[in-house]
């Protein structure tokens, strides 16, 4: 049994993102959870609810077909970071000139499942 959670627009770069995400693929569920609690940066934050919210999809579907999974058997198997849509801005520059600043966005998948 599979469940996703998808966290959509986050604003911090994909790069950022991925720094955090590649600590917790292929881990047990719970230890997971505890890195990204003792992670400093703030895409940790983001993806701990992320994945706080995939596991509740996953007892919710498990509550509806009758099942029981305790917290050891769930793994997150699948974790991707994809680029969001990109703001544009402009800074003034010397000389009339502008500079553009590209305020990146992303969209995080997170997807657990049990072993069996």
């Amino acid at each position: 049994m599979e469940a996703r959670a998808l966290k959509k627009h986050i604003r911090s770069s994909p790069r950022k993102m991925r720094l955090v995400i590649d600590l917790i693929r292929g881990k047990k569920a719970t230890e997971a959870i505890n890195i990204l609690k003792l992670s400093p940066q703030i895409a940790a934050r983001v993806a701990e609810m992320t994945l706080r919210s995939a596991l509740s999809n996953l007892n919710n579907k498990a509550f509806d077909e009758d099942e029981n999974i305790s917290d050891d058997e769930i793994y997150v198997t699948e974790i991707l970071v994809n680029q969001g849509p990109t703001m544009r801005r402009i800074q003034p520059a010397p000389m009339g000139r502008a500079f553009r600043i590209r305020k990146r966005s992303n969209h995080l998948t997170i997807v657990v499942a049990t072993k069996n």
